[in-house]
């Protein structure tokens, strides 16, 4: 018995994360209906896991009722989008200052060496790209040491990804010199340089957003 709850667990977070991952590509649109029969069978998923799963995604925004009671996925606003990016701008700064003086080298240098083969490659996949951006932002709010914190930035950037992924608006190499500078800053243990470049990176994020909208 035991062994089968654990087993069902383990499936219940495996298709959590694949449904994540297709709402924040835009595979699953803001406003599509839910159907829970139909994901599950195409995910190859009993029903328990998959209501697991829903339950997960609607208790963290990303899945809402209507006004008839139907499940949907949520459509992110620019309202939404621009308080998201607001949160991220009071938190990440700080997050950056205290992941300078925490972070592992080696994660750096790994992540140093993820952004140069970007720079490198003259068309990365957009997959990629996004790829590196999680990793970044995620590793540095798991260097700050506060938990909470980092649980924050997680979840007010999957609202700036959904919104950004579903009209299009992120470019292949986005922010490319703003990572740059960050990873600078991280590398030198400067708490300071770290803030300022986390700063000027998600108010430039934020610009570019609105002049594109």
């Amino acid at each position: 018995m035991v062994e089968s709850a654990a087993a069902n667990k383990s499936l219940a977070d495996e298709t959590y994360d694949a449904l994540l991952e297709e709402i924040l590509a835009a595979r699953l649109a803001g406003g599509t209906v839910v159907q829970e029969r139909r994901l599950a069978e195409r995910l190859g998923v009993s029903r328990s896991p998959m209501r697991d799963a829903l339950g997960r995604l609607e208790g963290q925004g990303l899945l809402i009722r209507n006004d008839k009671g139907v499940l949907t996925v949520r459509i992110i606003a620019l309202t939404d989008y621009l308080n998201a990016i607001s949160v991220r701008m009071l938190l990440e700064p700080t997050a950056a200052a205290l992941a300078a003086e925490a972070i592992d080298a080696a994660e750096v240098k790994r992540l140093a060496e993820m952004l140069e083969a970007l720079d490198a490659d003259p068309d990365p996949e957009p997959a990629v790209v996004w790829a590196f951006d999680d990793v970044l932002h995620d590793s540095i709010g798991a260097a700050s040491g506060n938990p909470f914190m980092a649980e924050t930035i997680v979840r007010m950037r999957r609202y700036t990804t959904i919104f950004e992924r579903q009209r299009k608006l992120a470019q292949r190499k986005p922010g490319l010199e703003d990572h740059q500078a960050i990873l600078r800053a991280l590398a030198a243990r400067d708490p300071q340089a770290a803030r300022e470049a986390m700063t000027i990176h998600l108010d430039q994020v934020r610009r570019n957003v609105l002049t594109t909208y």
